[in-house]
């Protein structure tokens, strides 16, 4: 049976701030996705939340970019907002950046990962949901997950990964991709995914038979709007067992936390939190960013689970040390390497700041007498 995963996430209101989504708009989002299963646009329709965003997790057979799947969506975040908005709600339908749908959600705020292939015997897949950070934020796991043999045993001893996987990776900035084969090209691909600010994973493909083997959302709302809207967010589908990562061997690369960007305001770098979906309400500094990982079996298109796969005490550690490691960052307040650096600041106030600075700056070269800030002050200061 060939079927299509499909995950796609928006803000579309948050309780309190940042930090939680409404029941009521949680309801409404399931309402819609129910209704479309009985209807029979969809095999199977279930929610997940993380923080303030919601998504949707979908089964049918109209493959990827399918107008019908992505208009159930738009819908179900349209009836949600109005919820949203009659609450009050912080930011209400903040990532959709369209008043009407077009046909397709990228390019219109939502992120999306979504995924066709043969359903298999048994096909476990994890969806991978995060809250206050960008897509970047995949490229370090999925590099440990498919190429890393330190943290996947399976590409050394299972014969059906021994070829390894070839990396889909986006040039946020241009639009552009390019496909790179490991372990033959694993030097280029880290070159190219250290950038975070720039590049993202946006799929992997196994070698030997060029199945799909994991997709992730590489939307970046602050490039689409072309100011700051909002974090990303972003979800990502990883396919498991049988000639992939075995489920413990995808969970690993969380078990330590490494430093990504977004937190507070989508302005600042932190650690990346794994936690089970009752404590994924992100508060302190609206953060310290955060992802579930939700375990399904998919049987005739159907979704068996969740399973909350983080709500694990072996994740314990993980935890404590993304809390130092925050102490650590939050010590340098404003301050870079917490703050983003300057580059990345492009969609926050900062360039309205220097635009009102414009005129004040001197070159010390040339010897100029520098402004004594007088000429700024008015008879009553």
């Amino acid at each position: 049976m060939r079927i299509t995963l499909s995950v796609i996430k928006a803000d579309i209101g948050g309780f309190v701030g940042h930090s939680g989504v409404h029941p009521e708009v949680l309801e409404k989002v399931k309402e819609i996705g129910l209704a479309e299963v009985e209807k029979g646009n969809l095999i199977d329709c279930q929610v997940l939340v993380c923080g303030d965003d919601i998504a949707l997790v979908m089964t049918h057979q109209h493959g990827v970019d399918s107008e019908l799947v992505h208009g159930i969506a738009w819908k179900a975040f349209e009836e949600g907002t109005k919820i949203s908005k009659k609450l009050k709600l912080y930011g209400a339908g903040q990532d959709l950046l369209s008043d009407t749908f077009s046909g397709n959600v990228k390019g219109m705020g939502p992120g999306v990962a979504e995924m066709e292939f043969e359903e298999r015997p048994s096909e476990p897949v994890i969806v991978f949901f995060a809250d206050k950070t960008a897509p970047s934020a995949w490229s370090l796991p999925l590099y440990e997950m498919f190429a890393d043999p330190m943290v996947c045993a399976g590409l050394v001893i299972d014969p059906k990964m021994h070829d390894g996987f070839t990396f889909e990776v986006l040039d946020t900035y241009t639009g552009k991709a390019v496909k790179l084969s490991t372990p033959a090209e694993l030097y280029d691909l880290l070159a190219l995914i250290g950038s975070v600010e720039r590049y993202a994973v946006k799929s992997v493909w196994r070698n030997s038979d060029g199945e799909i083997a994991a997709v992730a959302s590489t939307q970046r709302l602050s490039l689409i709007a072309g100011k700051y809207v909002g974090k990303d967010d972003p979800v990502m589908i990883v396919r498991a067992q049988s000639g992939f990562p075995a489920v413990g061997e995808i969970l690993e690369p969380f078990a330590r936390p490494w430093i990504v960007e977004g937190w507070m305001r989508g302005s600042h770098n932190g650690p990346i939190m794994p936690v089970s979906f009752k404590q994924a309400t992100p508060t302190r500094f609206d953060g310290p960013p955060r992802v579930i990982a939700a375990g399904y079996q998919i049987a005739q298109g159907k979704l068996i689970g969740p399973r909350d796969l983080f709500d694990d005490p072996a994740f314990d550690r993980a935890r404590e040390q993304a809390q130092t490691i925050a102490d650590i960052l939050r010590r340098q307040g404003i301050f870079e390497p917490h703050r983003l650096p300057s580059e990345e600041m492009e969609y926050t106030t900062l360039p309205k700041i220097l635009k009102k600075l414009e005129g004040r700056f001197y070159d010390l070269e040339e010897g100029k007498k520098a402004p004594t800030g007088e000429e700024h002050h008015t008879e009553t200061d």
